[in-house]
């Protein structure tokens, strides 16, 4: 975040400075407004830019193994250009790797997900996953587990046949 304010102020500065040797070029006659003007748009736009590859940035970045389950866009009348292009928000991965199964239910997997957001630290949630009934259960608090391999006090959670979490784990 500091390096992107960092990238914000010298955008700025080189926007000004663009100005400022095109002024000079013009023999001066550019008004005095169109130097913070331009410095104010430079700084705009890269951070406009930085939203909008903040998404790529970050799952380019994900260890191997670690896939991309769902995504969130976000428009907002805040900011009218996300009305014609919407920009990711926030998103889920899965740590497909580390996936753990039990001999005997082979259709229970868990795996741990992480929750990104553009402004929030990354949350890590370890999940059970029921791929023949298509359900989940959050494993935050731990889990007991009898001599077959069932969870004894889940909170089982139903999911749709089609969600984009379930058929990643699902698949793997």
């Amino acid at each position: 975040m500091f390096i992107e304010l960092i990238a914000t102020v010298f955008a700025g500065i080189a926007c000004a400075g663009v100005v400022l040797m095109a002024n000079i070029l013009a023999g001066r006659r550019l008004p005095k407004w169109v130097m913070p003007v331009a410095a104010g748009l430079g700084m705009i736009g890269v951070t406009i830019l930085n939203e909008y590859t903040w998404f790529d940035r970050t799952a380019n970045g994900l260890p191997e193994g670690v896939t991309v389950a769902m995504s969130v866009t976000e428009q907002s009348w805040v900011r009218p250009w996300t009305q014609v292009w919407p920009y990711t928000k926030r998103f889920v991965a899965a740590d497909i790797v580390s996936t753990k199964t039990h001999k005997s239910l082979p259709a229970q997997r868990i795996v741990d997900l992480y929750f990104f957001g553009r402004w929030s630290p990354v949350n890590r949630a370890p999940m059970l996953f029921d791929c023949d009934a298509s359900r989940s259960a959050l494993l935050i608090d731990g889990a007991v587990f009898n001599e077959e391999g069932q969870i004894v006090n889940a909170d089982w959670q139903s999911m749709a046949k089609d969600d984009p979490i379930l058929a990643l784990v699902c698949k793997a």
